[in-house]
């Protein structure tokens, strides 16, 4: 070896720096996207009484344009509270509650594409060099669909950054879907309040309506499902851990 080539590759940062500093900027990029998002979000949430009246004078094609739109707003941070309220003003109870299910659904699992194709990979280059979290990340996949239905019941979650979130995890594509079904206490309670409104124009100034015991039922379901989803990755995590050190 010449003196050379010696002091290039003594020069040359170990592979394991080159790594770390790529996974490193990847993450920060991540999070200023992230940011940029939630932002962007938030300001186009002051647009929404606006679509809702767009869509109320569409007719037939509402519904359709609709489910368009909250998909969108799903992958966009935009808040969904106010968009479910205005389609129980607009659709009625049963079209409502169908309308932003299928808009949710379509739209949550945009995000999960998006996070799945996009940023897994350098999640999974990471899992490689941690087998014990690897470890944890499979064992969580194996329950998924219970996992997703109670995150989908609990109202701690926030439900678009958690369709991020789920897309970085080894969840599997079909489990997450049909998981959705969690989602629809939640909508009808919402659909059904911006139906008791009556009016875009109530939805939009923020009108409220008195909670009826429904609400206090399904909020209690969903504290429940939030205990019951901790304890349970709880378990499978102290399971895998475990079972990986036993390997050892």
């Amino acid at each position: 070896m010449t003196d050379t080539e010696s002091g290039t590759q003594m020069d040359r940062p170990p592979m394991g720096h080159r790594i770390s500093w790529s996974l490193l900027a990847k993450a920060v990029l991540a999070f200023i996207a992230l940011a940029i998002l939630i932002v962007i979000g938030r300001q186009l949430g002051a647009y929404i009484p606006r679509f809702a009246e767009w869509v109320d004078s569409l007719g037939f094609w509402g519904p359709l344009v609709y489910v368009v739109g909250y998909a969108l707003a799903t992958v966009a941070f935009i808040p969904g509270s106010l968009l479910t309220l205005a389609a129980g003003a607009i659709f009625g109870l049963a079209k409502g509650t169908l309308t932003v299910f299928i808009g949710a659904t379509l739209g949550s699992t945009l995000a999960f594409l998006v996070a799945r194709y996009l940023a897994r990979s350098s999640i999974e280059h990471r899992l490689a060099a941690r087998p014990r979290f690897a470890a944890i990340d499979e064992a969580v996949a194996k329950e998924g669909r219970k996992i997703v239905f109670l995150l989908r019941l609990s109202p701690i979650f926030p439900f678009n950054l958690l369709n991020y979130a789920l897309g970085l995890t080894n969840v599997g594509f079909r489990d997450y879907v049909i998981a959705s079904i969690g989602m629809l206490p939640g909508t009808f309670l919402y659909v059904y309040y911006g139906k008791a409104l009556g009016s875009l124009a109530a939805v939009a100034g923020g009108a409220e309506v008195e909670k009826g015991a429904g609400y206090w039922v399904i909020l209690t379901a969903g504290l429940i499902a939030t205990l019951v989803v901790t304890t349970l990755v709880t378990r499978i995590a102290s399971r895998s851990l475990a079972l990986e050190v036993k390997n050892e």
